[in-house]
This record gives structure tokens, sequence and C-alpha cells, in this order.
């Protein structure tokens, strides 16, 4: 009797943990533990000043599309100065926004791209309730090629270029058939899968091993969210693409540990390159080195900007939802 009566609350606890860790990590909640954990370098407020100032000055457009799941995703669209068929849509972090990718945004334009940073689901200004981790937001982004494609016309050119988990995002997209507009990638500090960086994240913050925790609470995130953590995979969305991509990552990273670009690395099957930078913490290539970053980034685009589009996978775009 007290055997069972031992095991029944066992199994209590392990239910309420798992739920507090669904809120934790999936559930749209305030993220407040990413300013306090030491493995997340904080930005000076000198360059955060400088780039809110630049990001004001822009005239941005306000852009809405809704998902194939029929939640209102925003974002917002930058006109090039000068008329181009190239554009890149930047993917952001975490808990993160579209304008937290303002420091690339200003880069692109200065190249004279035209510019779209979305809000990813469950984050910004975007309708949804969890955070999917790249792998429901994949769909997301294909909506939102989509509708380049159909604001700059077929001629367009597409680069893809996410930072930490809009790399992850812009990796799991990849693996998705795509119209020929989408030229190359770049993801900078990306993690190989939802389950192993969150396998990753149980340890380095709870000191917790990540079984039975992360399969029970997998079984909640699929409950509520609709995806089982082993279903989020970059790498088995890279066995499935045939895109150029460019890794980049901090050789100091300790957030999403560097060890993961080298498996995304091996598991591209398009072109690729990598760059991983000395000194650099998570999310801090950029800032760490921001000349290299920038002419490393640049020859990369230009290679395949400036080339014919290749052949994609059948694919015919979607009457626009109103």
């Amino acid at each position: 009797m007290l055997a069972g009566s031992g095991a029944a609350a066992t199994a209590a606890l392990l239910l309420v943990f798992c739920l507090y860790l669904y809120r934790f990590a999936i559930e749209r909640t305030p993220k407040s533990f990413m300013r306090s954990d030491p493995n997340m370098p904080q930005v000076e407020e000198k360059i955060i000043r400088e780039v809110r100032e630049w990001f004001r000055a822009q005239p941005f457009e306000d852009v809405t599309i809704r998902s194939h799941d029929g939640l209102a995703l925003q974002g917002r669209y930058l006109e090039a100065k000068c008329p181009t068929e190239n554009a890149v849509i930047l993917a952001h972090g975490y808990s993160g926004r579209g304008e937290d990718m303002a420091v690339f945004a200003r880069f692109y334009h200065e190249q004279g791209f035209r510019v779209l940073m979305p809000d990813n689901r469950g984050h910004g200004r975007s309708d949804g309730h969890y955070i999917g981790f790249g792998w429901h937001d994949r769909h997301d982004y294909v909506r939102w090629i989509e509708y380049m494609v159909r604001r700059i016309g077929e001629r367009a050119k597409l680069v893809l270029h996410g930072v930490s988990m809009g790399g992850g995002i812009v990796l799991m997209t990849s693996g998705e058939p795509l119209p020929p507009q989408v030229r190359c990638i770049v993801s900078d500090c990306a993690y190989t899968s939802v389950k192993a960086i969150l396998k990753y994240q149980l340890r380095q913050i709870f000191k917790l091993p990540a079984f039975p925790l992360l399969p029970l609470t997998s079984l909640v995130c699929k409950c509520r969210a609709g995806y089982f953590f082993g279903e989020g995979s970059a790498i088995r969305q890279l066995r499935n693409n045939k895109l150029p991509i460019l890794l980049i990552h901090g050789d100091s990273d300790t957030f999403v540990p560097t060890s993961m670009a080298a498996e995304l690395f091996e598991a591209i099957r398009g072109p690729k390159d990598q760059w991983i930078v000395p000194g650099a913490q998570h999310a801090t290539s950029f800032l760490t080195d921001r000349q290299k970053y920038e002419s490393t980034v640049l020859n990369f685009v230009q290679k395949y900007i400036s080339a014919p589009a290749q052949p994609a996978e059948a694919q015919h775009l979607r009457a626009w939802p109103e």
C-alpha cells in the first residue's frame, strides 16, 4: 500500500515538473532566464542603442500573412534603396522578435537588398501560444517565401539568414520543397534538433538527466503544441536539402555547443561552407569579428545570387488566403 502510494506520488511529481518544463521552455511566456543565463552573453547597451536608432529611422512596412493553421503572422518589410530582385528573409532567435535582427537587416540593406523580418509564431506581434523551435515555423517560412516571390516577382533572388533558433528554422525550412527563387541559406549558431538542444539545456540549467523528463515533456508538447521533440530535426531536414548553406558558429558557444555545427555540416548534401569564429560566444559572431562576418557572408551570398537559378522540385505557389 505504501509502495503504491509512493509510486503514485512520484508519478504526480514527475507530471507536475514536466508541465512546468513545458511552460518554462515551450509555452508563450516571458523567458526571463535568458537574461540571467551565464551561457547567453549580453550585448553592450551602446550597440543596442545604435542599432535601435537605425531601425527606428527606416520606413519599415508592417505586413501580415496567414499560416497554414490559421495564425496571423506579422513581419516588417524594408524596400531596397534602388530597384532590385535581391532580398533576404531574416529569422530571429528563441524568445525574440523580428527587430532583434536589425543589425543584419542594416548589413543587407546597405548591400542593396530588400529585407523581411518576420516575428516567429508565438513571438512578438505574431499569433501563437507556443514556441515551435523551427519545426512548425518551417511551414511559416515557406509562406513568407511565397509572399516575397509574389511581391518581387518570379525573378526574385532570396536569401534565408537565421541566428540561433532562427538558424534552426532556416535549416528545417531547407528540407521543404522550395521554389527556385531561394538561392542560398546562412545559418548562424543553430542546433541539430529540438530534442538535442533541450536535452543539453536540461543538463545545463537544471543539472538533470534527459530520462524520464524529456520524453514525458515531449508528450505534453505533442498534446498542447502538436509536435514531439524528436520530430524537429535539422539533421533530417538537411538530407532533403540541395541548396547552398553557410554555417557560422562561435568556438566559445556554450549555449548551443559548437560540436553541433560539425554534425550539421556533415549532414548537408548540397554546396556548403563553414566558419567557426574564434572567441565568439552564442549569437555574437557578427559582433566578435564584424568585418570578416560581413565579407564571409557577402562573398557566399553573391556567389549564389549571381548564379543561374537551379531547377526546384515541382511546387506551385498556393492561392493566397485572405
